[in-house]
């Protein structure tokens, strides 16, 4: 069930990638949901809890992922 303003995960649209805290350097799994196409939304670390701004681009055609770049709350993506 679906409450209104929510989005169903597609759990065979999830995609783990590696990556690292901009703010502190951790490195960390990110799950990326592919079926959300491109769009840009934050994330905290889970080590130093600071916000993390990510853009996701994803391809209109496959719907792979083309890019996915993070930065701190200050940078514009």
């Amino acid at each position: 069930m679906t409450w209104p303003g929510e989005t169903d995960v597609h759990e065979e649209a999830l995609d783990s990638h590696a990556v690292r805290c901009p703010y502190c350097d951790t490195g960390f799994d990110l799950l990326v949901d592919l079926s959300q196409g491109s769009h840009t939304t934050w994330e905290d670390c889970p080590q130093c809890c600071s916000p993390i701004q990510m853009r996701i681009e994803v391809s209109l055609v496959g719907g792979e992922l083309e890019s996915l770049t993070l930065g701190r709350d200050d940078e514009v993506l």
